[in-house]
């Protein structure tokens, strides 16, 4: 258990099939063999751990010229990052009451294209950046190859960065706060346990999207697992760290349970 804080940033969104974060929502039939699909708008989170130890930044976002050359136009068009240019990671932290400055570390859940565009603000900088070995190579694996995920965009994080790599499936670096690897959406994602004073959370960043994914157990769909198989044994996972500890598992782009998180957790 930690005396800590958790403030909940608003990096943006992004407007996509719901096809890609719900397998099959929408399908054809011998009666309507071209149906409408959901096109949505969903939010991306980052969060501030005020630890005791110092402040720990949980992802980054999207880049704020992500629709302006920063991402090729393919996956501007597959996840069209419709305000990032209005969401700078320093001024949406200061918005916060965070500067730059103030960032002790920053943890990676992965280093997908939504989730890495801040880290040019670390770069040059002695900031500990703590990611997954697995996804440090993944991630340069996919962008120096034809192979790997298509979701990776070199310049978020080929940067003069001070890696912290994580080797282990669950790691402790902070009193009350679990690292913990869950592979499926890419090989080396991972999430946070925080155990505060009242509750404990989870965030699982792109293990689950959306609420479907946890509770129906539907996986993301349109390409966008690694591993159906690890995604189940991440998912197996979660559920039993809520069992076991009362925990409130935090998903990664849901836009009622954002709603409801928005003013984060403080006592």
């Amino acid at each position: 258990m930690v005396d800590a804080t958790i403030d909940v940033i608003d990096r943006g969104g992004l407007e996509c099939d719901l096809n890609y974060l719900i397998e099959g929502n929408t399908l054809g039939s011998h009666d309507t063999p071209n149906p409408d699909t959901e096109y949505v708008k969903i939010p991306v989170p980052n969060f501030v751990i005020n630890h005791p130890e110092g402040i720990i930044l949980w992802d980054t976002g999207s880049h704020h010229d992500a629709a302006n050359g920063h991402w090729p136009e393919g996956l501007v068009q597959a996840f069209y990052p419709y305000d990032a240019h209005e969401h700078r990671l320093d001024d949406d932290l200061e918005e916060a009451g965070y500067s730059i400055e103030e960032i002790d570390y920053v943890f990676q859940s992965h280093l997908h294209l939504d989730h890495a565009g801040g880290l040019e603000f670390f770069d040059g900088t002695d900031t500990p950046i703590f990611v997954h070995e697995e996804e440090l190579k993944f991630a340069y694996y996919s962008t120096k190859s034809d192979e790997g995920s298509a979701a990776y965009v070199l310049d978020d994080f080929d940067h003069d960065l001070n890696w912290t790599v994580l080797h282990r499936d669950r790691e402790t670096h902070f009193e009350g706060v679990e690292f913990i690897r869950l592979p499926g959406h890419t090989p080396g994602l991972t999430g946070t346990m925080v155990h505060l004073p009242d509750e404990s959370v989870v965030f699982a960043g792109d293990e689950l999207y959306q609420t479907e994914n946890y509770v129906d157990e539907t996986p993301l769909g349109a390409g966008l697992l690694w591993s159906h198989r690890h995604w189940f044994q991440s998912l197996n996972l979660l559920k039993e760290l809520e069992r076991r500890h009362d925990a409130e598992i935090v998903y990664g782009h849901d836009p009622e349970q954002f709603a409801e998180i928005k003013d984060g957790w403080r006592r």
